[in-house]
């Protein structure tokens, strides 16, 4: 049935191992991230074969999936107050940066009869989640090192996701710098410095990753085989792990320009279009509720993408060396983007090879 996600779980299980490998090989542990594919079991299993140290996702729907897969669960998403408890009953670690949430996961906690752990996040530009200021950091860890149901297992950091700020020698060596002062200030041991995400792994590659970093939260790169600093594909990695398929359902010759007063299209935007002739035309069954154009990578190069509305793909096929016909299937690579919305959507079917 299509739409639908063809799912290769051997090429996702070498994909991880190989990155795993890589970073174990440099006394780095790893958190496979669930959450662009919503913790699907086939794939966590996958990840678990692959090697991965832990498991973590953004939200208490996918935490559920996670439970009793023998590895510790991380909630990667700063807890809202009022899913704290679900939060403690269903990660081991959460990663945190204001104290008024700590607190509460402490009482809960307590009532829980649990120790949950804690990362505290530090803000070190991307400006993202994460304390920004270095009075507060010493504060907040001066209340939490208080807090008899909290441990905290380390500090963090987040880079490219928002800001698109690369991680470098310098901005992880002053990750490293606050753990160095931390635990002489507190005489404490901090047992995790997450140094970020897949945007990290090319430190990796070009041994430029400071010693100290001893763990990565890893999700694109397992999945498309590519690091997120550059968007450089990773050696020995698959990126066509998920193959999206989608069906024709027409085939027309028509201007590439709409005929009349153009408006507001069905999202509220005035479209902008430009005139290339008359254009062979193909329709999907397909949609912006089910992906995002621009994170298709069709497999026949010379296709186009035009555009989409809600639930039909736009595609050019005038210069295609096939003749596409209603019912002809294509077959896309993804983006991060385009996977994490077309693995959201219900429309969409998996198949797993």
């Amino acid at each position: 049935m299509y739409p639908r996600l063809i799912i290769d779980l051997k090429k996702i299980e070498r994909n991880v191992n190989e990155i795993t490998t890589k970073c174990t090989d440099k006394s780095i542990k790893v958190a496979g991230v669930t959450k662009v594919f919503c913790a699907d079991e086939p794939i966590v299993d996958a990840y678990i074969g692959g090697g991965v140290d832990y498991l973590a996702d953004s939200r208490v729907q996918n935490l559920k999936k996670l439970q009793n897969k023998g590895l510790p669960v991380y909630m990667l998403r700063l807890p809202m107050l009022s899913e704290a408890s679900e939060v403690v009953a269903l990660s081991d670690v959460s990663l945190n940066s204001e104290i008024e949430t700590i607190r509460l996961l402490n009482l809960s906690a307590k009532a829980q009869n649990k120790i949950h752990g804690v990362i505290l996040m530090i803000d070190l530009g991307d400006l993202r989640e994460g304390i920004f200021d270095e009075e507060e950091l010493l504060k907040t860890i001066t209340e939490v090192l208080e807090l008899k149901n909290i441990d905290l297992k380390g500090i963090g950091t987040n880079l490219t996701c928002y800001g698109g700020v690369i991680p470098t020698e310098e901005n992880l060596g002053k990750l490293l710098a606050y753990k160095n002062s931390i635990e002489k200030q507190f005489d404490i041991n901090l047992d995790i410095i997450s140094g970020g995400n897949s945007s990290s792994l090319y430190l990796l590659d070009e041994k430029r990753m400071p010693d100290g970093i001893n763990m990565l939260r890893i999700g694109e790169a397992f999945v498309l085989g590519r690091e997120t600093a550059y968007g450089n594909a990773i050696e020995r990695t698959f990126d066509d792990a998920f193959v999206l398929e989608v069906e024709i359902i027409e085939v027309k010759e028509k201007p590439s320009l709409p005929i009349g007063t153009i408006g507001m299209d069905a999202f509220g935007n005035k479209p902008v279009f430009q005139d290339k002739g008359i254009m062979k035309r193909g329709i999907c069954a397909i949609g912006r509720q089910d992906i995002e154009p621009d994170g298709l990578i069709g497999y026949d190069e010379k296709l186009a993408i035009v555009g989409a509305s809600s639930d039909h793909l736009i595609v050019d096929l005038t210069r295609c060396d096939k003749d596409y016909k209603p019912g002809d299937v294509l077959r896309f690579k993804l983006t991060y983007g385009g996977l994490l919305k077309a693995f959201t959507s219900e429309y969409v079917s998996k198949v797993y090879v």
